[in-house]
């Protein structure tokens, strides 16, 4: 059976439509990548632009099928139950398809992103939550340093409107979300640096060895990157935060990051709240690496659920794990009084020598963790985590296995690809 609903309205049920297919190679491995990666997303979708319940999203399995010029289709399975036999489920949840219009149709593959994310803001927005933000920001850098061998702390700050006292230009940064996203525009100091002289403005090692002339052309091999926001406060008259990059080898981000000066501007064009409402109860276990050390870190400080989680971190160089030395949780003046003074929480190191990716890396988290259980029966309820794609590709499976829990409360989320 087919429903076809599109997100403007609500009920354009059994109807025999032709939509147009996009004639791309590549629709396969992107639908493949947000069935893996978004599943939330598409859940989303079906409650937010369909008549199924909350109760039946909870009994469904949901991947994307295909990708028209008009919209996404979502096929919905019933799950199927080890414990219950498949002749009295609900049969009711029989296996449909659910056509979800765009706001305006697309013509090509390069189009689907605008699109698909507008459909996402329309969806959270009815549905009441965070979403994805196409905001200009313009942070000033006030200082960098080390915060561990490999992790580069920027300081940031964004000052008040000229001749406008206590008003900073702008109010969004959040203060109390841990994971929250921006996209740095790293072509933005690419073009700067050329006009700066005292800054060294080029995405090299050795910059002082590139002249003017070679400068104007500089151009980072990519022209955005995500940075995960530490932490953010406000101060006096403007907000300050900090943004935590881990520099690993020659590459566009670490470079650009590096090459920051003190009074340089720097711009982010998109931001993405994290998915961690689900660790508010139960025993959780937190997954980092490198570059999501930081959002774990700020996940610690505002903590609120009373069982402190355990967190497993791996690292390519051991000096790393001192990020979290001077991490406490519920630091903030707003943790309740109830958590103040329970500053313990479980750190799992795993010191790997080498860039941390693949399904090795993934059985050797998971085998880490079931040592650790075997010596602790600790009941884990819900999981965050945040690695390579491959390795979270690999790890998810294990982890639902090991632990029996649902995709909802395994959380394990892609920060970097090793391409």
């Amino acid at each position: 059976m087919t429903n076809l609903l599109l997100a403007t309205t609500e009920n354009a049920h059994n109807q025999s439509t032709q939509y147009t297919s996009l004639s791309n190679p590549e629709i396969a491995s992107v639908v493949a990548h947000i069935n893996e990666e978004h599943l939330d997303e598409l859940l989303g979708f079906l409650s937010a632009f369909t008549s199924l319940s909350t109760a039946k999203l909870d009994l469904i399995d949901a991947q994307m099928t295909d990708i028209y010029a008009e919209g996404i289709a979502i096929q919905t399975r019933p799950k199927i139950s080890e414990d219950q036999p498949t002749d009295i489920q609900d049969n009711s949840l029989y296996e449909q398809t659910f056509f979800i219009a765009f706001a305006a149709p697309i013509s090509q593959l390069d189009d689907l992103q605008a699109q698909y994310i507008l459909l996402k803001q329309r969806a959270d927005k009815k549905l009441g939550k965070k979403t994805i933000k196409l905001t200009k920001q313009v942070f000033d850098v006030q200082n960098s340093y080390r915060v561990s061998k490999n992790m580069l702390r920027l300081e940031l700050n964004i000052p008040p409107l000229s001749g406008a006292k206590n008003t900073p230009r702008s109010t969004s940064v959040p203060t109390n979300e841990a994971g929250y996203a921006y996209l740095f525009d790293l072509e933005h100091n690419a073009m700067t640096d050329s006009t700066n002289d005292n800054k060294t403005g080029d995405y090299k090692a050795n910059s002082s060895a590139v002249d003017d002339g070679e400068k104007n052309n500089v151009r980072p091999a990519r022209s955005h990157c995500y940075y995960t926001l530490r932490k953010a406060w406000h101060n006096d008259d403007e907000i300050r935060a900090w943004v935590d990059v881990f520099l690993h080898g020659d590459t566009p981000g670490g470079n650009w990051a590096a090459a920051l000066q003190t009074g340089e501007s720097v711009v982010t064009k998109r931001e993405f709240p994290e998915k961690v409402e689900h660790l508010q109860d139960g025993q959780a276990v937190l997954i980092v690496d490198e570059t999501s050390m930081p959002t774990a870190a700020r996940l610690l400080e505002l903590w609120s659920n009373p069982k402190p989680p355990l967190v497993i971190c791996v690292t390519q160089d051991a000096e790393d794990q001192r990020y979290f030395d001077t991490v406490k949780m519920c630091s903030d003046l707003n943790c309740d009084t109830e958590n103040n003074g329970n500053n313990h929480f479980t750190i799992l190191p795993i010191v790997t020598n080498q860039t941390n990716s693949g399904a090795e890396l993934a059985t050797l988290i998971d085998s880490k963790l079931g040592d650790y259980l075997t010596d602790n029966p600790l009941q884990i309820d819900k999981v965050w985590g945040a690695l390579e794609a491959n390795t979270a590709k690999a790890l998810r499976p294990l982890l639902k296995d090991r632990l029996e829990l649902s995709r909802t409360d395994v959380v394990v989320k892609v920060y970097w690809r090793h391409d």
